[in-house]
């Protein structure tokens, strides 16, 4: 038997192993809040999902001075960037981010029933479900998520034949188009939606995702840009929203 002449402790600082105190999702969203006694506490109710101090927050910050308007992009929004971050990042999950964007939309429309300034949406997007397909936790999801940040979202729902897709895109003359598939049997419709969009000569990205999608089957059609997570439908928005074509959606959410 070997003898150990050094205990644990020691044999980590000999190899330079650093062991750090694991910090809690809390305290990491801490230090990612903007500063300030009346916007901080509003980001801090973003995080917890607390609907009724996200107005609170936001009727202190009004009372004192602060456009309504403005608190959607100042204290709104910087508090939903800590969400995604820390969603990003693999510290918080699904359940958190829908309590989080339920308590961003409810703060949003405080902020538009305070001011006597229409809120102008960042862009219009239409989300469906694949026809055939009734599974639809990923677009709602995606839906909250893109309405959080900012987008007028069209929600046509589940189980969506592909002419009605059409139609609402012809209507509604989107930014982009939302699809997902749970089901492989179902997934065959996006392939449908692009070609049909295109002979119309409508050549809007086409974000499709879901359990059932991959980057390799959206690829095989033109319109198709794959969104593996439902937080990269408001990373795509804002991204065409700032000029990207089609062909840079595709390099920077596609992996090669």
């Amino acid at each position: 038997m070997i003898k150990m002449d050094v205990v644990p402790s020691e044999i980590l600082v000999r190899y330079n192993v650093k062991m750090e105190k694991e910090m809690s999702p809390e305290q990491m969203a801490a230090e990612l809040y903007p500063k300030g006694d009346l916007i901080r506490p509003i980001a801090e109710a973003i995080f917890e999902g607390e609907e009724d101090d996200v107005v609170e927050g936001l009727k202190k910050a009004i009372d004192a001075g602060k456009d309504p308007v403005a608190l959607i992009d100042d204290a709104l929004m910087v508090g939903m960037g800590v969400v995604t971050k820390l969603y990003d990042d693999g510290v918080i999950f699904l359940p958190n981010v829908m309590m989080s964007a339920d308590a961003m939309l409810d703060g949003i429309e405080y902020c538009k029933a305070q001011s006597d300034v229409p809120v102008v949406p960042k862009g219009k997007i239409v989300c469906h479900v694949a026809e055939g397909d009734v599974h639809d936790i990923g677009k709602t999801i995606v839906s909250a998520l893109l309405r959080a940040n900012g987008y007028e979202v069209v929600d046509l729902g589940r189980d969506v034949p592909v002419d009605e897709v059409i139609e609402a895109v012809k209507k509604e003359k989107p930014m982009m188009v939302t699809g997902t598939a749970l089901m492989t049997t179902t997934m065959y419709a996006f392939k449908a939606v692009n070609d049909k969009l295109m002979e119309a000569g409508i050549n809007i990205p086409f974000q499709c995702g879901g359990g059932a999608v991959n980057q390799d089957f959206v690829s095989s059609f033109e319109l198709g840009v794959y969104g593996e997570e439902a937080a990269d439908g408001p990373k795509m928005a804002d991204s065409i929203a700032a000029g990207a074509d089609l062909g840079k959606l595709k390099e920077q959410f596609h992996k090669h």
